[in-house]
């Protein structure tokens, strides 16, 4: 693996990073309120004008068409500058791998350059009341129309990450219900204003309002909403859970730029001279949540290296899913722990330390182990998948 990058990559690098120091906004609220989700998009749609949203993708859908090494390196730049999360993330992370992957010609002409341009806004459909991490266990079901030419949707999705503020949503529904678990299910997008769909809101501890439950009454959807082949659906899933476990959703430069906060942030604390024992006891445990997430970018380098080499990461997104999301609770918890009392005022409140930020994403990377699939399950599959241990 060659950690140096070449020099077309740096001057990529550079480009990048004088374009984010003058433009990412600062101060956003949360993207999962309805005022910070409106932001948001206002800001993405400023990052897709300057052709900076999915630099990876061909130029013909929005991209520019960059290596992963620069998808990497962009990455590093945005989080570096202070980037917000992008509330388009479930469209242009999860969702396009897919539609590259299974999607017609006319799909992707369709859905990608809307998606680039954060006109099409997404979210996906996957937890149920009766399925969270076990997705085969999934109820909801789309009847055929042949008439219509389509397909009639009746069913529940719930914990839809900012479903209360998107236009489509993505997911998977039972197609043959004689079908054996895994089988008989179909892959729809499906638009959140057809007639028969009703969103409502799930109120979080934070707040915050953007979760929603998601119900479908007679919803039609016609053939050209079908993603992959009819009956296929877990296949064209898995390639999607692939890309959220992977590193497609949490690239090391969010976790990098993370760790160098919590550096700073015990430099300020130990350099104010308050509580000056504990701070100065947990100079290691800072020291080793840096190294972790200096560990989880070498080894996306190397899972990057056998991408490009044509070796897919297979069950090993479960292996990084696991580190990733472990890796945010302890920065958090370890900048909480630095704090003190003094962690736990909120945003609003003038005393809070960098605006209350640390508990705001301890909050939300506390979610990390179960989204995605809870890493309870994911320790099965590296188990069974990666080392090739028998099941008892």
């Amino acid at each position: 693996m060659d950690l140096n990058f070449t020099p077309a990559e740096e001057a990529f690098r550079a480009e990048a990073r004088a374009w984010l120091e003058a433009n990412v906004p600062v101060g956003l609220p949360s993207g999962d309120t309805a005022e910070g989700f409106a932001l948001h998009v206002e800001w993405e749609k400023k990052l897709f004008a300057a052709g900076w949203s999915v630099v990876s993708w061909p130029e013909e859908y929005g991209g520019r068409g960059a290596s992963l090494w620069e998808w990497l390196i962009f990455e590093e730049e945005y989080y570096r500058a202070g980037g917000p999360q992008r509330v388009t993330q479930n469209g242009i992370f999860l969702l396009a791998p897919t539609i590259f992957e299974f999607g017609t010609p006319e799909q992707k002409e369709r859905f990608l350059p809307a998606m680039a341009a954060a006109d099409d806004l997404w979210c996906q459909g996957w937890s149920e009341p009766d399925a969270g991490s076990d997705l085969a266990g999934i109820k909801s079901r789309a009847a055929r129309d042949d008439e219509r030419g389509g397909w009639v949707i009746n069913g529940q999705k719930t914990w839809t990450t900012r479903g209360a503020f998107c236009n489509w949503v993505f997911g998977l529904f039972r197609t043959d219900p004689e079908a054996a678990r895994h089988s008989g299910m179909t892959y729809l997008m499906v638009p959140l204003d057809a007639p028969g769909v009703t969103v409502r809101g799930v109120e979080r501890l934070d707040g915050d309002e953007g979760f929603a439950e998601v119900f479908f009454d007679d919803v039609f959807v016609s053939d050209d909403l079908v993603l992959g082949g009819v009956n296929e659906g877990w296949g064209v899933a898995m390639a999607t859970t692939s890309s959220e476990r992977g590193l497609t959703l949490r690239s090391p430069g969010r976790f990098c730029a993370a760790a160098d906060r919590l550096v700073d942030l015990w430099k300020r604390q130990n350099a104010a001279g308050e509580h000056a024992e504990r701070v100065a006891a947990m100079r290691d445990d800072v020291a080793q949540s840096w190294m972790e997430a200096e560990a989880y970018r070498l080894a996306t380098l190397a899972d990057v290296t056998g991408l490009v080499n044509g070796v897919s990461q297979g069950a090993r997104s479960s292996l990084t899913k696991i580190f990733w999301s472990e890796l945010d609770v302890n920065l958090n918890e370890t900048a909480l722990r630095l704090l003190g009392p003094t962690a736990e005022l909120i945003e609003t409140s003038p005393d809070a330390v960098d605006g209350g930020a640390w508990m705001k994403g301890f909050e939300f990377a506390l979610s990390g182990p179960i989204y995605a699939g809870t890493n309870e399950i994911q320790r099965n599959v590296v188990a069974e998948r990666v080392l090739g241990l028998p099941r008892k």
